[in-house]
């Protein structure tokens, strides 16, 4: 237990600075009501977070969210999303549906689409290597195998997904940045589908039949959550 409780315990002292300048007492949504740092039962505390569909983490009641205002520690970004789970404690979820259980406090997570968002690809160091897809801030040690066969474009909001981590919901968003620099790749039938969808991505050297894998976590009538939008 002492194994995990301490860097627990160094985590979450690393936030501490990033908590005192939020509005503590002012809830986000009107949905849900809370206390940043709120302790329901002795000895535990709750914390709410909301990341957007660029990958970048922030205390959920942040009133202004830009780059300078998130969350950068490397060491906390790879805590904190490494611990990311369905929220399933009776407490919150309707509005905060993911849950990052740091020692004793509890880290509530909201998110403008998805709450992993892939930032980078990572190349291999050989050619042999596979190549991956890292998300959140967390470089290699946030990262799947990247998948070009798994792409998918969703045929709505045109935002592109790709597999991500089962603890996590198993779907993760492409920021927007990265999925422009993948975009060219794309291949789209001759004769243009009515929907719009490609049905091949060029990598490599290798043209992969997109598999449409993907297309079942989202219901037929989404448009993505009302936060998403379009691709940007």
């Amino acid at each position: 237990m002492l194994v995990f409780l301490r860097p627990a315990a160094v985590c979450c002292r690393a936030v501490a600075a990033l908590r005192c300048m939020s509005a503590l007492s002012t809830p986000a949504r009107a949905a849900a009501t809370y206390v940043q740092g709120q302790s329901p039962e002795p000895r535990i505390r709750e914390y709410f977070y909301y990341i957007d569909h660029q990958g970048q983490l922030f205390l959920d009641d942040t009133k202004v969210k830009n780059f300078v205002t998130c969350f950068k520690d490397k060491q906390f970004l790879v805590f904190f999303f490494s611990r990311l789970r369905l929220n399933q404690s009776g407490r919150y979820q309707d509005d905060f549906p993911f849950l990052s259980l740091c020692g004793r406090e509890r880290n509530f997570l909201r998110c403008d689409d998805r709450p992993v968002v892939f930032t980078h690809l990572l190349q291999g160091h050989t050619q042999e290597e596979q190549e991956l897809l890292s998300y959140c801030g967390g470089a290699e040690k946030l990262s799947v195998p990247f998948r070009p066969e798994a792409l998918f474009m969703h045929p709505v909001n045109g935002r592109v997904y790709h597999p991500g981590p089962e603890h996590s919901g198993g779907v993760g968003l492409v920021r927007s940045a990265l999925a422009i620099e993948l975009s060219p790749f794309f291949v789209y039938a001759a004769a243009r589908d009515p929907s719009g969808q490609p049905t091949h991505f060029l990598w490599r050297g290798q043209k992969h039949a997109l598999t449409s894998e993907l297309a079942g976590c989202f219901p037929v009538t989404e448009e993505g959550s009302g936060q998403q939008g379009e691709l940007g």
